[in-house]
């Protein structure tokens, strides 16, 4: 199957005008208003980010893109070869994303996930209401996201068997120190030279996602939003570091679906001919304190089950 990018995602928020705020005073997207729902722009398209009214504030689906009718029919073909279920997608939904076509389907650990045909767009150039020149997109998608994956084995095998997906890396990550508990996340690549479009966490995650990341081009930018994110009172949930798989120089922070978003500069690309599989064990070469936030998280669900 031939994915060429992360398109989009969908939220589900009881608060767009929570989305609002959040996005264009702390993260420098640009909001606007839409039938069925709110865009957040970084771009010249028409969304990147979806905000639809829900009964909860969760992570709602991932949308993959496909570049040609030949490879979306070719995908559908692969689709019931596998046995794998999928709907169309409604024509307010279509409308919604900005896209000619879309199918979905969920994976192994029950995540949504939306093949888009191409996108339609004015190319109105992107300007953000904090003044961010723009954000690195383009050929390798919006971003990434970790996704939870209780049946992460199946999960892994299902994006590379069905989806086309290859495997970056893995971690075995340990967020409350050498003796706390292990967590595994597998870094997962599409058809572009991003390092990673999607990660499994193999856990179980009420809002449905751990994070979202974008980019941005310099490390004044990245800089710019954590004091933006300070002086609007926005949790902090890893402090600033550098990763050591992806190189991504960045921070989180609480956004309103529950979830993180990571604001990062200097991603590296990969040749993905060139690449030799690895196990980090260690999340980053520096800095990324998770226990301010995501450690303080799992230290009161684990004193809760105690």
């Amino acid at each position: 199957m031939r994915i060429t990018a992360l398109a989009y995602s969908v939220i589900d928020s009881t608060d767009i005008e929570a989305w609002r705020t959040f996005g264009e005073q702390v993260a420098g997207f640009s909001a606007h208003d839409l039938p069925g729902g709110l865009a957040l722009r970084i771009d010249e398209r028409a969304g990147r980010l979806f905000v639809v009214p829900g009964k909860a504030d969760r992570y709602a689906a991932s949308g993959w893109e496909v570049a040609t009718e030949a490879d979306f029919t070719e995908a559908k073909r692969e689709l019931a070869g596998h046995g794998v279920a999928f709907q169309q997608g409604s024509a307010d939904e279509i409308a919604l994303r900005h896209v000619f076509d879309m199918i979905w389907f969920l994976d192994p650990s029950g995540n949504r996930h939306e093949l888009a045909l191409g996108y339609a767009t004015a190319f109105d150039r992107f300007l953000s209401p904090a003044g961010v020149p723009g954000f690195v997109t383009g050929q390798l998608g919006y971003g990434h996201m970790v996704l939870p994956a209780p049946k992460i084995t199946e999960t892994r095998q299902f994006m590379i068997d069905v989806l086309g997906f290859g495997l970056s890396d893995i971690l075995i990550h340990r967020p409350l120190g050498p003796g706390g508990p292990e967590m595994r996340i597998d870094f997962m690549h599409c058809g572009n030279g991003r390092h990673h479009s999607l990660a499994l966490f193999e856990g179980e995650v009420p809002s449905g996602c751990v994070h979202l990341m974008v980019e941005v081009p310099t490390l004044d930018e990245v800089g710019r939003a954590y004091d933006r994110m300070l002086a609007s009172g926005t949790r902090l949930m890893a402090t600033l570091g550098k990763h050591t798989n992806d190189h991504m120089t960045s921070f989180y922070m609480m956004t309103p679906g529950g979830f993180a978003l990571e604001y990062g500069f200097g991603g590296r690309t990969i040749d993905w001919d060139h690449h030799v599989l690895f196990e980090s064990t260690s999340v980053s070469l520096w800095g990324h304190d998770f226990s301010v936030g995501f450690g303080a998280d799992e230290a009161a669900a684990l004193a809760d089950a105690a």
